[in-house]
């Protein structure tokens, strides 16, 4: 039975030992103690948790006590009952392959808020391991290929004769010679030191879909670590992180951003150029406008990254009240105060006010 055998074919072992040793039949000195031995180790492998950590550590619960530390004065341990149900002359899964698929590989890129808008391929240096060029991964210097190993003559393992509560048991193991691969390479190539793949710098253009976020990941097949002895490359993830614009916001796919206006403009009513990430774009300010007011200009936020079309840009206005008047100017505004019946005038207190709701949002999303 090999050690990847299933819960039933465990069981099955189980009940052909346990009707072996069990003290109705076996009346054999020390029987009953050989029959809690395996009702034990097969307690161990029928619970996945526990059975997960013996492939992990090799021992029991990871430790090295064996079976209620009581088998080591009779000269065997808690792994001669494993090697009873998973041992023996029969289950040779022949010799290891030395092809190993290559691990994926992570790297971090920085884009420009425009850039996660509308989308853009960017070029990136990467330096993992590829396919050693000497040897095409073969591991061997050109001109050399692998040679049979003369231990266990290709099949990878080896047979030892060890003593267990059973008696001499035969298991099996990998060989030493050639750590279980079959053959061994007697002249490595000189570059990748026989291991197939060398590492080396090389550059890759990525395409960056529009609607990208801080946090996404794009998945590159195939461009990650090239695997030992010729074998498969890994993945390549690639996780974007959007710098901060001076300008615009982004909250989901929406854009904000704010614009200042005089307060005549703002009292008289214009129009007022404002550049986007589409253009220049012409925003109304309608006379009498307040600070805090909100013009949404549809369609020119960040591109849906799944679906159609874009989100909005708010464009929150922001009122600006002169600090310095020169004579004439600050007797106009006490004309223009008088005339409004304003020379005493009363604020009016209340929680409706939307001054600062720009700098609030600002602060709640930060620049991502």
């Amino acid at each position: 039975m090999s050690r990847d055998a299933t819960g039933e074919e465990i069981k099955k072992a189980y009940r052909k030992l346990a009707r072996k040793l069990h003290p109705d039949v076996n009346t054999a000195p020390g029987a009953g103690d050989e029959f809690k031995a395996v009702t034990h180790a097969y307690e161990v492998l029928s619970d996945p948790q526990k059975r997960r950590v013996y492939d992990t550590t090799g021992q029991e619960n990871g430790t090295d006590n064996g079976y209620g530390g009581g088998f080591s004065g009779q000269g065997f341990g808690f792994q001669d009952i494993f090697d009873t149900f998973f041992g023996g002359a029969g289950g040779g899964r022949g010799p290891a392959s030395r092809t190993r698929r290559g691990q994926d590989a992570l790297i971090n890129v920085r884009i420009d808020l425009k850039d996660a808008v509308f989308g853009t391929n960017k070029k990136i240096d990467v330096e993992t391991a590829v396919v050693c060029p000497t040897c095409d991964g073969s591991c061997c210097q050109p001109g050399t290929s692998p040679r049979t190993c003369d231990i266990c003559h290709g099949s990878g393992q080896v047979q030892r004769a060890v003593r267990s509560i059973l008696g001499q048991v035969m298991t099996t193991a990998p060989c030493g010679s050639c750590q279980g691969f079959g053959t061994v390479i007697p002249d490595p190539c000189h570059e990748c030191a026989g291991e197939g793949r060398i590492r080396s710098r090389r550059t890759l253009t990525i395409k960056v879909p529009a609607g990208v976020a801080t946090g996404t990941r794009i998945q590159l097949s195939g461009q990650g670590e090239a695997g030992t002895a010729g074998g498969p490359q890994g993945d390549l993830y690639v996780e974007i992180r959007v710098n901060a614009d001076p300008v615009f916001v982004r909250d989901g796919d929406d854009l904000h951003a704010t614009l200042t206006v005089p307060m005549t403009a703002a009292a008289l009513g214009t129009v007022i150029s404002m550049d986007t990430f589409d253009g220049a774009r012409e925003i109304s300010i309608k006379a009498g406008t307040q600070s805090g007011e909100i013009t949404t200009l549809k369609g020119l936020g960040v591109t849906h990254l799944r679906g159609y079309g874009r989100g909005d840009l708010m464009v929150h206005i922001q009122v600006e009240t002169p600090q310095k008047l020169d004579a004439e100017q600050e007797e106009l505004l006490r004309q223009l105060a008088s005339l409004r019946g304003e020379e005493f005038a009363e604020g009016r207190v209340g929680s409706g006010s939307s001054t600062g709701v720009f700098a609030k949002l600002r602060d709640r999303l930060g620049n991502h």
